[in-house]
């Protein structure tokens, strides 16, 4: 459990339960009747992702609460691990959604069709030349990410923020290797769009406008971790909106076929507004766990992640990194 009061609970859901409505195995919701309390699903995620969800305890409670995610006035953040590289250091994926065959959530529109509108803002500075005994200093310093908002304008884009905590005996490899300046095609501190012509959305089946974002927090090794925020939380939208731009989440069976680890897709963060308190905001925070970072266990730091994380949480850093 990561909160409760008298008129809700947010819950630490690990990989492999579902929120309500299993019909031949277990969920929340009915673990919770089991013990005796009826809970209201505010939202759900999926059964393969872990992390937050935020339950009603009341009916009447559960109203507003719900209202505000219709609203888009609840702040969500994922957090993502790619085996990809080459993403820039911040995207809007803008790709409407349809249900094709066997009820599989897709894009609107024919692969072909998706474009993508790269933007360079200032590029970072290159870790080259600062020779093994450099001061980790000196190592191209990270892009703060902010809070960008769904289409920030480029003189929006955070400045550079140092990276304090690998420490004197962190190797200079490992430093250059967290550094996010152009690593790949469309990789930098650029900021990228996609999205298809109106012309190319399929016209023969309902379609639902979908926008999803992302800050690029680290690449290393063969992955990326992003944070990202579903804007209009359709259901798969981040799995199908990242795999649709050729970058699916590590371990998603969605998109490959020999997933046999955990989904690398973990429900962060959570903030809200408590009627029931005077209006007072509520933030949550979930930090992934030991299996989610498992993959990059030798590429990022533990000190680093706790870093990396704080500053995209606007705060000192993270736990759970273990």
């Amino acid at each position: 459990m990561i909160y409760e009061d008298e008129a809700i609970l947010v819950l630490d859901k690990p990989v492999g339960i579902s929120v309500m409505g299993e019909r031949h195995d277990t969920d929340l919701v009915t673990l919770a009747g089991d013990d005796g309390e009826e809970l209201f699903p505010v939202h759900r995620i999926d059964k393969v992702t872990s992390g937050l969800v935020l339950f009603a305890r009341q009916l009447r409670f559960h109203g507003d609460l719900t209202r505000q995610f219709q609203r888009r006035t609840v702040d969500k953040r994922y957090l993502v691990l790619t085996r990809t590289r080459g993403l820039p250091a911040s995207g809007t994926v803008d790709l409407p959604l349809s249900v094709g065959r066997k009820s599989r959530v897709r894009v609107a529109a024919n692969r072909a069709d998706i474009m993508a509108d790269l933007a360079e803002v200032a590029p970072l500075a290159e870790v080259a030349d600062l020779g093994e005994g450099a001061p980790l200093a000196e190592v191209a310093p990270l892009a703060e990410v902010a809070d960008l908002g769904e289409v920030a304008p480029l003189a929006e884009v955070a400045p550079l923020a140092e990276v304090a905590d690998l420490g004197e005996a962190a190797p200079l490899a490992e430093a250059a290797r967290a550094e996010v300046g152009p690593t790949g095609a469309g990789a930098g501190a650029g900021v990228g769009r996609w999205t298809v012509p109106p012309a190319a959305v399929f016209p023969h089946v309902r379609t639902y406008p979908s926008v999803t974002t992302f800050i690029r927090v680290w690449e290393g090794g063969e992955y990326t971790l992003l944070a990202v925020t579903p804007v209009s939380g359709r259901r798969h939208q981040i799995r199908v909106h990242l795999a649709w731009i050729g970058h699916p989440i590590e371990g998603d069976p969605l998109f490959g076929r020999d997933a046999t680890a955990r989904t690398l897709l973990h429900s962060w963060r959570l903030a809200f507004d408590a009627a029931w308190a005077g209006g007072s905001r509520i933030e949550v925070e979930a930090p992934p766990g030991a299996d989610f970072w498992a993959p990059v266990r030798t590429h990022l730091p533990a000190g680093l992640a706790a870093t990396l994380l704080g500053n995209v949480a606007g705060g000192s850093g993270i736990g759970g990194f273990a």
